[in-house]
């Protein structure tokens, strides 16, 4: 009997790919005896290695190694040669359409992932809108692996679940945790405009956060221009630790991620990671809106701040120019607002 042994596939964003992870991990440990490889970008390779056995992990350099049709070609023969009985597109993209074909031809079993763009666009249409919930990127991601065969019943806590990560290999000590203080992760940038709260209000939570003695704050953000601004922050107010800055690497902020009380983030990858190892996220949502399908893994839509108004949302993604010219969903979000659902969140 030949093996079962599932190719999934799925490139983009961060937060996309994150997003793949309890489906993934439902799916190894809901059918053991099946092998599974996941074929995403190199720096992935963090979400999956701490997942079940039978789920491993393979890095393709798209826009380099692999470019263009010669390198999907090149990479669809050193996809072949592992035998692959079922193949889940879980991108639905250019290359993933290529490669799927090829796999088509050789008569595989593919199957890949339906985004409900129409359903998208009426959200986000400044006319007729209709405001309602679309399938979340986890069932859309589900309903692959049901149509090859393999349903499934999510269940998933944090990578770590079962486990005791090296915290003593952190630069930051995480054993200087005082009785009674929280940590609050806040992670300020995002892709695109439409979905970064402005940075002096940004700055305003922190000042109002500092001004208690029982918070601890560590700042993510990985840019250059991101890495300055959360420096200017750190050496302002004392409270602050610039953790992208101290850290090395993905692992070791899913780490320090997974001893925060809370995380602040944006509808950005930072929601993503700190859902993956169980920490509550308080999200701020401008152009971008929950009812899209993109709200993190488990985690409540009372910990969501957003504000109600006729063009919202505007945009998926957060690209889309405000129609206004004031990003009024965004400016309209009083700092106060956001520290005292940070305050609910950690009991205080």
């Amino acid at each position: 009997m030949k093996t079962e042994h599932i190719l999934i596939i799925r490139f983009s964003a961060m937060g996309d790919i994150a997003m793949t992870v309890p489906v993934v991990e439902a799916l190894a440990k809901q059918y053991p005896h099946v092998r599974i490889t996941v074929l995403s970008k190199p720096f992935a390779k963090v979400f999956f290695e701490e997942l079940a056995p039978n789920v491993g992990f393979m890095g393709a350099d798209i826009k380099g190694e692999y470019k263009g049709v010669k390198g999907l070609n090149a990479l669809y023969r050193r996809l072949s040669a592992k035998n692959f009985t079922a193949i889940a597109d879980l991108h639905n993209t250019l290359r993933s359409k290529y490669l799927r074909m090829r796999f088509n031809l050789n008569r595989n079993r593919v199957e890949h992932i339906n985004k409900h763009k129409n359903g998208k666009r009426r959200l986000t249409s400044q006319h007729n809108k209709i405001l309602e919930q679309q399938p979340t990127s986890f069932e859309n991601y589900a309903d692959v692996f049901q149509k090859l065969g393999y349903p499934i019943d999510p269940h998933f806590v944090s990578i770590f679940e079962g486990k005791t990560p090296d915290f003593s290999a952190l630069p930051i000590d995480l054993h200087e945790k005082p009785s009674g203080q929280k940590w609050i992760g806040i992670a300020p940038f995002a892709a695109h405009h439409g979905k970064i709260y402005p940075l002096n209000l940004m700055e305003e939570v922190i000042k109002l956060l500092s001004e208690r003695n029982d918070i601890r704050i560590f700042l993510f953000g990985g840019g250059k221009a991101e890495k300055i601004q959360l420096n200017e922050w750190a050496a302002r107010y004392a409270c602050c630790t610039n953790a992208s800055s101290k850290l090395e690497g993905l692992y070791d902020e899913l780490m320090l991620m997974s001893q925060l009380d809370v995380m602040l983030s944006m509808d950005s990858a930072n929601m993503h990671l700190a859902s993956l190892v169980n920490t509550p996220v308080v999200s701020i949502w401008g152009a971008t809106h929950p009812y899209s399908g993109f709200m993190g893994w488990n985690q409540s839509m009372q910990n969501v701040i957003q504000t109600d108004l006729p063009c919202r949302p505007c945009s998926i993604y957060g690209k889309t120019p405000c129609h206004r010219g004031d990003y009024a969903c965004l400016t309209s979000i009083k700092p106060e607002t956001v520290v005292k659902k940070l305050l609910q969140a950690v009991g205080l």
